[in-house]
C-alpha cells in the first residue's frame, strides 16, 4: 500500500522544477521520487510553485519579509496542515523550513524536520523536540559534528544530484552560483577573478529580504562590469550548459555550509570546484582531485589558474560514486516506510 506524505517548504520561496535553494531542490527530488514510487505526495509551499504531486499552495510574500508578513506565513502555513491532517490521513509530515517550529503540527502522524542549514540558525527549542514520533535530520556528517549540546539528532541523509550525459566541452569564464547574500561571499568570487585575469558569471536571485537586497545594491552591483556580470536566476538546461562549460565553479561561501548541491552538480557536469574551507565543502571537495580548497581570496585567484590540472572525467566519477540522487530519494523514502508502522 502506498504512503501520503505532506512536505512543507519554507514559507517564503517557492518550489519549481529547479529551484535556486537547496531545501527546496531537495524537496522537488523527493516530491518526484515518491509519485514515481506510486505514493501520494502533497506539497504545502508558496503560490508559484510546482509539483509532480498535489500542490496545496500559502499566499507567496512578494514584498519585503517582515514579521507581520512571517507572522501570516505560518499561519497559513498550520491551516493547510491542519486540512491535510483531517483530509488526508498523512502517514509522515516531512518539515524543510528554518522556521518549521513555528508551525509544528501536534501530536499525531509522523513528522521529519530535515535541518538544511547551519544548526545555529534554528531556534534552540527546534532541536530538542518534545513531540512524539518526531525526528531531525542533518544533511552530512560535518553538520552532525557541529550539534549543540541537547540537540537530539537522527543520522544524517546526506543531499544527491542527478548526474547528467552530457560531452563535457569547457569555456575560459568561472562561474558562480546560489542565492545573492552576505554568507555567500559572491564579493570575494569577484575579486578573485578579477585578479585571475578571468571572466565570471554570476547567477542567482536577490530575495525580498532587506539585507539580500541592500547586499546586492552596495557590495555586487558597484562590482560589476563587462567581464563580472550578472546573469539573474538560471535553470534546467540553461543552467547544466553553465555548469559542464565552467572552467571552475566558485563558492565563497563564509558560513559553515552543511552541504553545497551546487558544488554537487558543477563536479557530477565535469566542473572542478573552488571553495572556502568552511562547514562540509572540505568533505565534498577533494582538494587536487575534483577541485581545491581555500582560504583566501588570493588563495581562490591562484587555484583558478590551476583547473586545467583537474580532470572533468574525474570529477564526474567522483560525484557519480558519491553524490547519486537514488541514494538521497531512496533513504528517504525508506524513512518514510520506516516512521509510518510505529
Amino acid at each position: 500500500m502506498g504512503l501520503t506524505v505532506v512536505s512543507v517548504s519554507y514559507p517564503f520561496a517557492p518550489v519549481t522544477a529547479d529551484p535556486v535553494g537547496g531545501s527546496e531542490q531537495v524537496l522537488a527530488q523527493i516530491d518526484r521520487a515518491l509519485v514515481a514510487a506510486g505514493h501520494r505526495a502533497i506539497i504545502i509551499a508558496p503560490e508559484g510553485s510546482a509539483a509532480a504531486g498535489e500542490l496545496r499552495s500559502i499566499p507567496a510574500i512578494s514584498s519585503p519579509v517582515s514579521d507581520i508578513a512571517r507572522r501570516r506565513a505560518h499561519v497559513s502555513v498550520r491551516e493547510r496542515i491542519a486540512e491535510a491532517i483531517d483530509r488526508d490521513r498523512p502517514d509522515v509530515i516531512h518539515l524543510h523550513g528554518l522556521d518549521f517550529h513555528s508551525y509544528l503540527p501536534p501530536p499525531g502522524p509522523a513528522v521529519i524536520a530535515t535541518l538544511h542549514l547551519p544548526l545555529d540558525w534554528y531556534a534552540p527549542e527546534a532541536l530538542r523536540p518534545e513531540r512524539p514520533n518526531m525526528v531531525l535530520h542533518p544533511v552530512s556528517e560535518s553538520q552532525e559534528r557541529q550539534a549543540p549540546a541537547g540537540a537530539i539528532l537522527s543520522p544524517p541523509i546526506e543531499n544527491g544530484v542527478e548526474i547528467p550525459e552530457i560531452q563535457v566541452r569547457k569555456g575560459q569564464f568561472a562561474f558562480t552560483l546560489g542565492r545573492i547574500c552576505p554568507e555567500k561571499g559572491f564579493e570575494d568570487a569577484i575579486e578573485a577573478a578579477g585578479r585571475a585575469e578571468m571572466p565570471l558569471l554570476i547567477a542567482g536571485s536577490v530575495f525580498p529580504y532587506p539585507e539580500h537586497q541592500t547586499y546586492f545594491r552596495t557590495r555586487i552591483q558597484p562590482r560589476l562590469n563587462q567581464t563580472r556580470r550578472w546573469i539573474g536566476a538560471v535553470a534546467g538546461r540553461r543552467k547544466k550548459m553553465l555548469l559542464a562549460r565552467a572552467r571552475c565553479l566558485l563558492v565563497p561561501s563564509k558560513v559553515a555550509e552543511t552541504s553545497s548541491l551546487v558544488a554537487m552538480e558543477a563536479m557530477a557536469a565535469g566542473t572542478p570546484v573552488i571553495a572556502y574551507r568552511t562547514g562540509a565543502l572540505p568533505d565534498i571537495v577533494e582538494h587536487g582531485r575534483t577541485g581545491f580548497i581555500v582560504d583566501t581570496v588570493e588563495e581562490m585567484s591562484a587555484a583558478m589558474r590551476k583547473t586545467d590540472r583537474i580532470d572533468p572525467e574525474e570529477c564526474r566519477a567522483r560525484a557519480r560514486a558519491r553524490f547519486p540522487l537514488e541514494k538521497m530519494t531512496g533513504a528517504y523514502l525508506a524513512r518514510y516506510a520506516e516512521l509510518a508502522i510505529r
